[in-house]
C-alpha cells in the first residue's frame, strides 16, 4: 500500500511540502501536543492535508522556516479544516504569531447540528463509515524518532476531514445554518492563547492541609509557589516536578536538613541535585 504521508524534518522536505500546501485550495490541520509532561503545552507534530497527500511537519526540527504558513492560514481564498481547533489554534499563535481567516471546524459544525457525540472517531463513522484507531493519543510525541505507527496515526487524524467538512457543510445549509455556522468558526479564529497563572489559595486544596499547624500552613503556601515557578522555569508539569504528597511532606518536615530531604518519600536523588538546596532555603526560612 502506497504512503499518502511525508514525514517533513528537514530544509528539502519542507520546500515540497511548501509547494504543495500553497497550490492547495482546501486544507485539513491538526496537531499533536504533550500537555500532560509540559508546563506549557508542547508543539510536537503538525499535520497538514492537501488532498492525496498529508505533510507531516515536525516542528522540533532543526533549521524548519515554518513562516510561510502565515501566508496560508490568514488567506481568505483558503480553506482551512479543523476538528475542535481551538488548542491548535491557540498554540500556532502563540508559538509562530500565525493569524487565520476561512476555517471550518467539524466539532462545531456538528455541535450547531445538534449531534451529541462529537469525538472526531464517531463523526466519521456516522458520516463516512470509516473506523478510526485510536490507539496512539497517548503517544510521546515529544520523543524522536516518531515510529511508523505514530506517524500513521497522525496522518489519519486529518485524511477523512476534507470529506467530513464536504457533508457537515451540506447539512448545515439544508437546514439554513450555514451563516450562523460562520459567525462561530470566525469567534474561533479569534481564541488566544492565556498563561497558566497561580491558584494563590491552591495549596490549601492539597489532602492534608487541614492537619497542619499554622507554621507549615505557610510552608506549604511558599513549597507551592515555589514549585509553580519552577515548573514555569524549566516547563516541566507541576506533578512531575514533585507530586502534591510530598510537599505536604516537606512542609511537615522540621528542622529541615540536606539530610532530612533526602529520607523515605521525600526527594530522589535527581530531585535533591537539582532543588535541594531551594527547597531547603524555603522550609529554613518559616
Amino acid at each position: 500500500m502506497k504512503r499518502t504521508w511525508t514525514f517533513v524534518d528537514t530544509p528539502v522536505k519542507l520546500v515540497k511540502a511548501e509547494k504543495s500546501i500553497r497550490a492547495a485550495s482546501v486544507i485539513a490541520l491538526d496537531t499533536e501536543y504533550d500537555s500532560f509532561r509540559y508546563f506549557r503545552d508542547k508543539l510536537c507534530l503538525l499535520q497538514i492535508q492537501t488532498g492525496q497527500k498529508t505533510w507531516l511537519i515536525d516542528p522540533l526540527a532543526q533549521d524548519l522556516d515554518l513562516s510561510f504558513l502565515g501566508d496560508v492560514l490568514i488567506d481568505p481564498e483558503v480553506l482551512k479544516i479543523f476538528h475542535a481547533g481551538d488548542n491548535d489554534i491557540r498554540i500556532l499563535k502563540r508559538d509562530y504569531a500565525f493569524a487565520f481567516r476561512n476555517i471550518f471546524d467539524t466539532h462545531r459544525a456538528a455541535s450547531l447540528l445538534g449531534f451529541r457525540q462529537l469525538a472526531l472517531s464517531t463523526l466519521l463513522e456516522i458520516h463516512l463509515g470509516v473506523t478510526l484507531k485510536k490507539k496512539m493519543q497517548r503517544s510521546r510525541w515529544d520523543i524522536r524518532p516518531l515510529s511508523e505507527e505514530q506517524l500513521d496515526y497522525a496522518a489519519l487524524d486529518t485524511a477523512h476531514l476534507p470529506g467530513l467538512y464536504r457533508k457537515l457543510d451540506m447539512e448545515l445549509h439544508g437546514k439554513g445554518m450555514e451563516k450562523e455556522a460562520k459567525r462561530l468558526f470566525v469567534g474561533l479564529t479569534a481564541v488566544a492563547w492565556r498563561p497558566k497563572a497561580l491558584d494563590r489559595l491552591g495549596h490549601r486544596k492539597l489532602p492534608g492541609y487541614g492537619q497542619l499547624t499554622s507554621e507549615q500552613k505557610e510552608r506549604l503556601r511558599l513549597l507551592y509557589r515555589w514549585r509553580f515557578e519552577k515548573a514555569t522555569e524549566i516547563n516541566r508539569a507541576c506533578f512531575m516536578l514533585l507530586p502534591d504528597s510530598q510537599l505536604v511532606t516537606l512542609a511537615r518536615l522540621e528542622a529541615a536538613s540536606l539530610q532530612t530531604l533526602a529520607g523515605p518519600g521525600l526527594l530522589s536523588a535527581d530531585g535533591m541535585n537539582r532543588f535541594g538546596p531551594e527547597i531547603l532555603k524555603i522550609l529554613q526560612s518559616n
